[in-house]
Parts: structure tokens; C-alpha cells; sequence
């Protein structure tokens, strides 16, 4: 081809050319820039500071745990027994990969409590969803799989959506004036209809569900199973096991918690861990000892079957395995003790000027309300939009849904004193901002590649073309 010299071959090169049909050949140079390797990466560097990243500013993204992802976790992933390993190579032929698997499903048995594990569900809703198929499969192996499944008003989006495909019905419950859920309204409607309830501990108002036991026991007395939404538990590593305390089932975030970058969508890893009584329903195969060796075990008649080709996301796994060996037990509770303590240092810079819908001890996030804003004329999202000007990325917004004009805020154990007081000096600017210029923000955001579009719009009518 014109311009393209051709690679070393015991074959002439005419005889290749020959192998393509001559309507497919190339007449001239392809018309591609000639530039120099400085002004390349300049074009690459350009368009990485366009988008908002862990790397670049602060990320709070409440119940999304967007801290910063050790670089180390990712040469490990990148090593070239991981990276380029065909998921069909002979097992024999792949131990170390093995090891890795079952030596992480181990530890994460250890961390929650439980007893049986699966790597394989590649997101958190999958792994909501495999929680469901697996309370599923247990009432139909008793002979009945009722009808309901309970979700307080303050679950996340995801869980009513998941229990509609598992081929439940939605039963709401409501959050109490502490924002935590009450034994006796799940005793009202604890019946022999109920499945079983979902609920993320701590919830998405960041409090600690402090009633579990009581309500594990209302469920379990009508045979109703508990399963954890794991969204939160960079709360809670080293603090509690969920597995000790009443929890049947539990999904991990690994891409949250145990460090995989995950902004833009994925890709994400939804272990699920179950008490011993369930582990027959796990999805095939399952990474185990026979006769002391590691195999894979597909011989599991009850299995609810496969929930993703193969064994799951394993590059997430070598991250989440390196993150936990660095760390080890005391680095992992520090991790939360930390995460905890920096939540609610910031709640407290910003409590005086934003109105606490919740006013005790949050955990690892808080959500506060711009309601106080708002009567001035200037929404939770005038003020979102606006905290991009200051290279702040914006915490969640109005969710959930039982807080109005919800911000809620996750700042991580991974950022400084100096960077949570540079962010609450931000948000207290632009709460003034709100009086003294609320036009202003109705336009923000300024200094950002793209100025604040017609969301509706842009849902609908995607445009991802560049426009140089």
C-alpha cells in the first residue's frame, strides 16, 4: 500500500496485495495529519482536560464512592499473565488466576461475614438482581416463591427496577423521622406473601440502619429472607460484618469499594455473598477447592445458572485483591473510619448555611438540602451547575427522593483537610451568590467545554460527534 511499508513475510508482497479485491486497495496516502509527537499528546492531553475525572478535581458523588483508584491496582491488573489470559485456557494452565479468584472470594467472606460467594455478577444492579433470582430459587425449592419484596422509600433507583425483573412486586416502606427504617412498619406488612426486603446499610441519607436485628428477626419469622445493597460499605470495612447481624445476601461493589475506576459507566464487579443455606444457588461456575486443588464447579444443581460469561470482570478482581493485601485488616478499617470522619467534618463546615434534614452523626455520606437556596430563587442544580466553574464535579442531586432539593455528598477517605474545607468555601460562596445574584447561577455553568444544556433534549437526542 502507497506509504505503508509492509511488514517482514515469506511472502512477496504483491502476492498479499493480491489477497485483497482491487475495488478495496488504497490509490493515494491516506489523508491523516503529519505532526510531531509533542504536538500529538498536546491534541490527547487537550481532550483528557475536557472531561472530569478522579485525577484531575474532587469528585463527592454520594452512594458512588468516586475515590482515588491506586496505581499500583491497575499495573497489577496490566500484568501480562492477567491481561492477556484467554478465559478458555486449560485450568491447569491457570492457577495463579484461580488463586486470585478464590483467594478474594476469602477475604470478602472474611470482610462481610458470610459464607459462600460469587465473583461472577459484573455490576452492583446485576448483582441486585442475582440477589433476587437467589431468593428466588430458595422460596421455589420450599415450594413457594411469594409475591413481594420490601423497599424503603430511600433505596436506590436500581432495586425497584430489579425487583420488577425478578418477577416481584414492589412494597414500599417508609423512612421514620430519623431516616432509618422502623421494626414495626416492617411488622405490619410481614406476611407469608413477602420474599424478602432489600436495604442498603448505611442508607442513601448516610445513617446506619441501627434496627437490623430486629427486623432480620420479623423477616426471618415469616420466612422471609434480608439482602444488603453493598453500595455503602466503604462505611463499614473492619467495623461489622452484615453476615454477623441478620443478612442473608449481600452484593459487593468492588469498582466502589475496593478500587476500580468506574466513572463513565463501568466497568464495575457485583460479587455476591450469601449465608451457607443459599450458597447451592450461586451462579455456575464457582472457583473452589476438589481433593485440596483449585477447579471450577459446575456441578451445582440448584444454581440460578450464569449471570455473565465466564467468571465476571476479572481485571476488577486482580484490583480489588491488590487493594486489599495492600491495605490488610487495620488498612481497611481506616479506610472507613477515615471516610466517616472526613463526611461528617464537612457536614459540619456546611451545616450552618445549607438546612440537615437529619440532624445526628451521618456515616460516610450526608445528604443536605438547598431548600433554604431555592426560596431565593436558585435550585440544587443552579448550585451543581455552578460548582463545575471551580473544578469541583457535582455531588448527586436530588436524590433521595424523600429529601427536596437533595444534594448528597460523599467526599471519601481519599481527599485532604485542605480539599474539603476548599469545597465547603466553594458551596457557602455560591449559597451567597444565590442572594446577591441568582441569575447568575440560572446560567452557570461559565468556564466548562459545554455550556449547560437542555437536559431533556440532550437524553433524547444524543450528539457525541466532535466538533473540534
Amino acid at each position: 500500500m502507497i506509504g505503508c511499508p509492509m511488514p517482514d513475510t515469506s511472502r512477496p508482497a504483491d502476492e498479499l496485495l493480491g489477497l485483497i479485491p482491487e475495488k478495496y486497495r488504497r490509490r493515494e496516502d491516506a489523508a491523516l495529519p503529519e505532526v510531531a509527537e509533542g504536538e500529538l499528546m498536546r491534541h490527547y492531553i487537550g481532550l483528557s482536560t475536557k472531561n472530569h475525572h478522579i485525577d484531575k478535581g474532587f469528585y463527592p458523588l454520594g452512594s458512588c464512592t468516586m475515590k482515588y483508584n491506586p496505581k499500583v491496582n491497575d499495573k497489577a491488573a496490566s500484568l501480562p499473565g492477567f491481561a492477556g489470559l484467554h478465559p478458555l485456557t486449560p485450568r491447569h494452565t491457570a492457577s495463579g488466576s484461580l488463586r486470585i479468584m478464590y483467594d478474594l472470594g476469602e477475604y470478602l467472606k472474611e470482610i462481610s461475614g458470610f459464607d459462600d460467594i460469587s465473583l461472577q455478577p459484573a455490576a452492583g444492579a446485576q448483582g441486585e438482581f442475582t440477589g433476587l433470582l437467589i431468593i428466588r430459587a430458595y422460596h421455589k425449592d420450599k415450594g413457594n416463591i411469594r409475591k413481594k419484596i420490601l423497599i424503603p422509600d430511600s433505596g436506590h433507583g436500581t432495586n425497584p427496577a430489579s425487583v420488577v425483573l425478578a418477577g416481584y412486586e414492589v412494597v414500599q416502606i417508609k423512612s421514620n423521622e430519623a431516616g432509618i427504617i422502623a421494626p414495626e412498619d416492617i411488622r405490619a406488612v410481614a406476611d407469608e406473601e413477602v420474599a424478602g426486603m432489600m436495604l442498603t446499610n448505611p442508607n442513601t441519607v448516610g445513617l446506619f440502619e441501627s434496627n437490623i436485628e430486629e427486623i432480620a428477626k420479623i423477616l426471618h419469622d415469616v420466612g422471609a429472607l434480608l439482602y444488603m445493597d453493598g453500595a455503602n460499605l466503604n462505611a463499614q470495612l473492619g467495623i461489622y460484618q452484615p453476615g454477623k447481624i441478620g443478612f442473608d445476601i449481600l452484593h459487593f461493589n468492588l469498582h466502589k469499594t475496593f478500587s476500580t475506576p468506574h466513572g463513565g459507566g463501568g466497568p464495575g464487579a457485583g460479587a455476591v455473598a450469601v449465608t451457607k443455606e443459599l450458597g447451592q444457588f450461586l451462579p455456575v461456575p464457582m472457583v473452589t477447592k476438589i481433593d485440596g486443588k483449585l477447579s471450577l464447579d459446575y456441578d451445582r444443581p440448584k444454581s440460578i445458572g450464569r449471570m455473565h460469561t465466564f467468571y465476571g470482570n476479572f481485571a476488577n478482581d486482580v484490583r480489588a485483591y491488590a487493594y486489599i493485601r495492600i491495605l490488610g485488616a487495620s488498612g481497611l478499617r481506616a479506610v472507613s473510619e477515615n471516610a466517616i470522619l472526613n463526611a461528617n467534618y464537612l457536614r459540619a463546615l456546611l451545616k450552618d448555611e445549607f438546612d440537615m434534614p437529619y440532624e445526628t452523626t451521618c456515616q460516610h455520606e450526608f445528604v443536605l438540602s438547598c431548600n433554604r437556596q431555592k426560596k431565593k430563587g436558585v435550585k440544587a442544580l443552579d448550585i451543581a451547575k455552578r460548582l463545575l466553574d471551580y473544578g469541583f464535579h457535582a455531588p448527586t442531586v436530588y436524590f433521595p427522593l424523600i429529601v427536596p432539593e437533595a444534594f448528597m455528598i460523599e467526599p471519601t477517605e481519599t481527599e485532604s483537610r485542605e480539599t474539603l474545607e476548599k469545597f465547603a468555601e466553594t458551596l457557602i460562596a455560591i449559597s451567597k451568590e444565590a442572594e446577591t445574584n441568582p441569575e447568575k447561577l440560572h446560567h452557570a455553568p461559565y468556564n466548562t467545554p459545554v455550556r449547560r444544556l437542555n437536559e431533556a433534549k440532550a437524553a433524547r437526542e444524543l450528539d457525541v460527534s466532535y466538533k473540534g
